[in-house]
């Protein structure tokens, strides 16, 4: 039975283009290929620790050239959805660097006593139990804050092991406030469909390539899209036991071209 050709390609970056500040063997060739080839694509990543151009950058001297535009980011995201449903005063609980994506918008002072929403990101080693605090006291005042996560992730493969994300705090201020929090980051659906409407392809007609078996792969095809898991990253092996099923499991994006190449005719 043939499936649907495969017209569009969207890549995680931490974990499957590079770890740290290595390039995963064969990225720089694959992404090549990929613009070789013609093939629409595009760039997601729930990192909020830096922005768009700090990633550009990195990406640079790895030898992948792209321009911020080709990057999708959760502040990208948040910023659209706060100027278009949130009035009044936003406080920022993320990195210094992060802060400039939000410039257009109002933001609250540290000690300010109230906002109209607050935002969560990854604020990584800038947690301590009174930043927490604060913001689950900003939550629990009337009217309530709207609750924005810039992504759900839960941990990440940093250079000396396995990190909390941005998800594990947007747990808990969810469940002390009482608050369900909007997700503009993986593995939120509308971030991969407005993802696929960048590059005017159809989400089933879209393939997702990730390490994370839950942001990346089970997000993923909760948005309608299809999924291939890669074995660099924050992969382990027992992640192909949560009973996600990618539609195809890489050693790495090295093996992408390959499995382009094979997958069934239309």
């Amino acid at each position: 039975m043939h499936t649907k050709a495969r017209q569009g390609l969207l890549f995680d970056l931490d974990g499957v283009l590079y770890q740290g500040e290595t390039p995963v063997t064969g990225a720089v060739e694959t992404l090549a290929w990929v613009c070789e080839q013609g093939i629409p694509h595009l760039f997601l990543t729930n990192t909020t620790s830096r922005p768009r151009s700090a990633l550009v950058d990195k990406l640079g001297r790895m030898g992948i050239d792209i321009g911020a535009d080709r990057l999708l980011t959760p502040p990208v995201a948040a910023v659209r959805w706060l100027e278009a449903h949130v009035q009044g005063p936003v406080a920022l609980f993320v990195p210094d660097a992060t802060r400039s994506e939000f410039e257009s918008l109002d933001l609250v002072t540290e000690d300010a006593p109230v906002a109209a929403a607050v935002v969560v990101g990854d604020l990584g080693e800038g947690w301590n139990y009174a930043t927490l605090n604060r913001a689950f006291r900003l939550l629990m005042q009337p009217p309530q804050p709207a609750l924005v996560a810039l992504g759900m992730t839960r941990y990440w493969q940093a250079a000396d092991g396995l990190r909390l994300d941005a998800g594990a705090f947007v747990a808990a201020l969810s469940h002390a406030a009482g608050v369900e929090p909007v997700v503009l980051g993986k593995p939120a659906a509308p971030f991969f469909q407005t993802a696929c409407a960048m590059l005017g392809i159809q989400p089933a007609d879209c393939v997702m390539i990730g390490d994370d078996i839950r942001g990346d792969i089970e997000g993923a095809q909760q948005a309608g899209l299809t999924a291939i898991q890669v074995r660099t990253g924050k992969f382990r092996p027992a992640d192909l036991e949560l009973g996600v099923q990618p539609e195809a499991v890489l050693d790495s994006i090295a093996d992408l071209p390959d499995w382009w190449a094979g997958r069934p005719a239309p």
